[in-house]
């Protein structure tokens, strides 16, 4: 008779949850990184579905155990497995937590931790005690490894909470040993590029205090004698890394990509003389284990759950060999060596170069071609790209006739919102000008320009305004905005304004890219930005855009004008494939219609009163465009990048530190990078 669903799942659930539960810990162990630099949905969606899974399936299957009704003498193997589950609620070491949440929840991991040991305790005490031998002991080898993987990462996601971060900063002892990053490779030489890579990762561990001090807002009290926070040499690095703002910005991103390992993955703990005896003990238990299995007696068990088993050790055996060699071959065991206090230690391992062939060794195998096929992700470096949305493209595409029906079609759904930021914003590689712009704050910055706490004391924009004339922060200062989301609406549009009459310079393009992001911001993450979204304010000038484009064109002209983005031939299935692929190009050219609507908004706004009572924003951005044309002498195209500039390293300087430390999460963020630059900066305006 032939067996139901119901029945093949009550014979073979037991099974099917522990492959399950070990093949969500391969595909962790293998993609967790790729978070470190890329914010893809597609991506990040099986990473989360992986990693939601894998404690689901590994707490349903743990319970299932405990009311199995397999035959008694199964119950031995089942029982065993139970091990294996706590081995995987461990989690590998490159993820701890998803989302900076994760680390809040720490009680509840601690809570299930208890439960969890608890039941598989009780699970050996009735089905393992009194068994062979040999069975026994490779039984307790592999629970007492779960105890302390699962053990680990749930102190790892307590102390990557903000309040255990900051704790851990108040009274900090500098160790003479760390000087070994300050004494090795001072100068900056011709290496290759693998090299010089470890001698930036180098340096953003000299400095990476600074970062996480900064990341969690936390004071740290040095011990007596200490004069500084920041003690000579960090100085002495940070001011030759602003004579290189290549470098530094270099630095900055390994920075960041060390806060994530805090953060988000196990390196707060692995990197201890626990975490790393762990990782000794924990391959060579496994393989004992595997050998004690071998050498048990297996006559009253199924072929197939034998064959499970040794699955399961070969996989725990991979992994934690994987997670070894991972730790000794990582950045953060060379700072662990520099601040041992064994002198043998570090010499045997550091001075005889036998640390340093096994980075090498390892970095190279990382980069060959068949460990990037399967190890996405692995490199430290960002996202690389910025997000962006400009509104008069945005409202120019309102105008064809496909996009606005599938915009209503979503709209009618509830997704109007999610369609706008899908369609009409994208994401794409930071454009080296305008990286290069971003550095020109290392030599801006001046002594006056921070308080105490680390704030940019002058208003955004003032900086750049004043610089090219004394007089023309003054008379913008009326239609400034009294709010930093106001002004990055007003200021955007007059941008478009002026720039739409010189497409010719060659900077046009950087001017626009900076505008566009930081609109991107302010319309899809407004928590990257300081003070309170402003969305009323975007959402009635598009309103207000509209109006000038109805009071210029009739309706049925609307219809028949061909967007910026779309040819006249797109269809539904052209708008809709556009829709789903990734972009990576964003044309940073003016279109005809967005011409044409900036040719509208600088007409005279006084001739439809209506309209202009309406639309102070459309009105602010017209007369700024007037005056900066009609009062700047010089290059107003170079005035507006500076003034971007001044913007971006506002927005970054006032964000909030867990907001940057969110995004960490997803690929990082431009501003990111700007932040942690200006805070290292700010150590040396302290002198």
């Amino acid at each position: 008779m032939a067996q139901g669903p119901l029945d093949f799942w009550i014979d073979w659930a037991n099974q099917i949850g522990v492959l399950l539960s070990l093949f969500f810990q391969v595909v962790l162990h293998l993609f967790a990184n790729v978070r470190r630099r890329s914010s893809s949905i597609w991506l990040r969606v099986p990473l989360w579905l992986a990693y939601q899974l894998s404690d689901m399936t590994a707490t349903y299957t743990a319970g299932q155990l405990l009311y199995s009704s397999c035959a008694p003498q199964d119950h031995q193997l089942i029982a065993f497995w139970a091990a294996f589950l706590l081995l995987h609620l461990g989690g590998p070491d490159n993820i701890t937590a998803y989302a900076i949440e994760d680390n809040k929840l720490w009680t509840r991991h601690f809570l299930t931790l208890v439960v969890q040991v608890l039941g598989a305790g009780y699970v050996f005490y009735k089905y393992i005690a009194g068994t062979g031998i040999f069975f026994m002991l490779a039984a307790i080898l592999i629970f007492v490894v779960g105890v302390a993987k699962y053990a680990e990462r749930t102190c790892a996601l307590w102390f990557a909470n903000f309040s255990s971060l900051q704790s851990s900063l108040k009274v900090l002892a500098r160790d003479k040993h760390r000087q070994y990053f300050y004494i090795e490779n001072q100068k900056w030489c011709k290496c290759s590029d693998l090299e010089e890579d470890e001698l930036v990762l180098q340096r953003a561990h000299s400095l990476f205090l600074i970062c996480k001090r900064g990341i969690v807002d936390s004071v740290i009290v040095m011990n007596p004698g200490s004069q500084t926070e920041v003690d000579s040499e960090e100085i002495k690095i940070i001011k030759a890394l602003r004579e290189k703002p290549v470098y530094m910005w270099r630095v900055m991103e390994m920075e960041l990509s060390l806060m994530y390992d805090i953060l988000y993955t196990k390196a707060i703990v692995t990197h201890s003389w626990v975490g790393y005896g762990i990782r000794v003990i924990s391959p060579l238990a496994v393989a004992a284990s595997l050998v004690l299995f071998h050498l048990s007696s297996k006559d009253s068990y199924s072929r197939v759950d034998v064959d499970i088993t040794y699955t399961l050790l070969g996989g725990a055996l991979v992994l934690e060999t994987k997670s070894l060699l991972g730790a000794l071959g990582s950045s953060w065991a060379l700072a662990f060596l520099c601040c041992t206090q064994w002198d043998w230690l570090r010499h045997s391992t550091l001075c005889n170069g036998r640390w340093r062939r096994l980075r090498r060794a390892l970095t190279s195998l990382r980069r060959s071609w068949p460990c990037k096929m399967i190890m996405t992700g692995t490199t430290r470096k960002w996202s690389g790209t910025i997000g962006q949305h400009n509104m008069l493209r945005f409202r120019a595409g309102q105008m064809d006739q496909k996009s606005r029906l599938l915009g209503n079609l979503f709209r009618m759904l509830g997704l109007g919102e999610w369609w706008d930021r899908r369609y009409y914003s994208c994401t794409i590689i930071v454009p080296e000008k305008v990286v290069e712009s971003a550095q020109r704050l290392t030599n801006w910055i001046s002594r006056d320009d921070i308080n105490t706490m680390g704030m940019l004391r002058h208003k955004w924009g003032e900086v750049a305004l004043n610089h090219n004339n004394e007089d023309l922060f003054k008379n913008l200062n009326e239609y400034y905005g009294v709010d930093f989301h106001e002004s990055i609406i007003i200021w955007h549009i007059a941008t478009d304004l002026i720039l739409a009459k010189r497409e010719a310079d060659p900077q046009v393009e950087t001017v626009r890219a900076l505008s566009n992001y930081m609109m991107f911001l302010l319309v899809n993450r407004p928590y990257m930005l300081p003070g309170l979204p402003q969305n009323w304010l975007y959402k009635q000038t598009c309103n207000n855009l509209d109006e000038v484009w109805d009071l210029n064109h009739s309706s049925s002209d609307s219809f028949c004008t061909v967007p910026c983005n779309h040819s006249s031939g797109d269809n539904f299935y052209t708008v809709l494939k556009k829709f789903f692929q990734p972009r990576q190009h964003w044309n940073l050219k003016f279109s005809s219609l967005e011409k044409e609507l900036a040719k509208h908004i600088r007409k005279k706004l006084d001739d439809h009163t209506p309209s202009d009572s309406e639309n102070p924003r459309l009105k602010y951005a017209r007369k700024i465009a007037l005056i900066i044309e009609g009062t700047v002498a010089g290059n107003k195209v170079d005035l507006l990048l500076n003034l971007w500039v001044d913007f971006l390293g506002h927005a970054a300087n006032r964000c909030s530190r867990e907001s940057h430390a969110r995004k960490l999460s997803s690929g990082g963020e431009f501003t990111t990078i700007v932040w942690l630059m200006i805070e290292h900066l700010r150590q040396i305006k302290k002198k």
